[in-house]
């Protein structure tokens, strides 16, 4: 009897490890009164790999109850009709849409204004937009396929009339990548950089180069963030320019991320349910003003 129900009980364990529903190591604190949320980008190809990274989102929040998720660009590729929003965005995550999740997106170069009126972007009609989740916490989405000075105006109002302990800019094109097909974006690095330093903006996401890749903290301690592999993958292509603090580019991944008072805390998790980063960045009191 005994043989039997331990053949039972492998045989329940490979089915739990087949359907991804075994407990994912938690490294992040997940307090109760703590903002929570997810980061995907480059995510919108329909195919198995969105798939594969929607079904650990889906299935990390069963222990982890992030609250909503940024996308950091190249929502839909190939297409914007209703049905390729249906098949790009809406079949993959339907678990998380219902169940109320917001999703929060910017505009990458495979993507077109006209997704800040898809209702489900929350963009409000906006090509740049703000919003604060929490007290003391406002994200700044931008559009960093048009950086134009009345974008650029807008951002130094947001950013210094926020009053918020954390200032999290994201957009498409990063500032700061070990890319070897893309890379730092200097223009736009020059455009954006002075006003992230002049504001104290703590963390900055972005995409459109198809890994993971945590820099080393950069000006004013600037942590830096380029997610672009939820759902493409650019094998081998991070470079060894000594930028990354850690880079991941053998998979598909998404960012988990708990803010608990001064501690931006995050965990970064493949499509094969490894965590490949985690750690915490510290809030840097904002310098006394003369």
């Amino acid at each position: 009897m005994r043989s039997r129900h331990l053949h039972v009980s492998i045989v329940a364990l490979s089915l739990l490890l087949g359907s991804g529903l075994l407990a994912q190591q938690i490294t992040l604190p997940n307090k109760p009164d703590s903002l929570k949320f997810a980061v995907i980008g480059d995510t919108g190809t329909g195919d198995q790999h969105q798939y594969a990274v929607a079904e650990k989102l889906i299935g990390f929040r069963n222990q982890f109850k992030y609250e909503f998720l940024v996308m950091l660009g190249d929502n839909t590729y190939g297409g914007e009709s209703a049905k390729d929003f249906e098949n790009r965005f809406e079949k993959p995550y339907k678990p998380l849409l219902d169940a109320g999740l917001k999703f929060y997106a910017a505009l990458g170069n495979h993507d077109t204004p006209n997704q800040r009126y898809y209702k489900l972007f929350n963009m409000g009609g906006q090509q740049y937009y703000t919003f604060r989740p929490k007290l003391g916490v406002r994200f700044f989405a931008l559009d960093s396929n048009y950086m134009n000075p009345q974008q650029l105006q807008w951002l130094e109002k947001e950013l210094a009339a926020s009053g918020s302990d954390w200032k999290i800019a994201f957009f498409h094109h990063p500032l700061y990548s070990s890319g070897g097909t893309h890379g730092s974006d200097l223009a736009l690095r020059d455009q954006l950089e002075p006003l992230f330093l002049k504001h104290n903006v703590n963390v900055v996401l972005s995409g459109h180069d198809h890994f993971y890749e945590r820099i080393k903290p950069q000006k004013g301690g600037i942590q830096y963030f380029v997610v672009g592999g939820s759902a493409k993958l650019r094998n081998g292509d991070l470079k060894n320019d000594g930028l990354a603090a850690k880079g991941f580019d053998t998979g598909y991944s998404f960012m988990a991320v708990e803010i608990a008072g001064d501690d931006f805390h995050f965990q970064t998790i493949s499509d094969q349910g490894q965590t490949v980063d985690s750690g915490v960045v510290h809030r840097q009191a904002a310098p006394a003003t003369k």
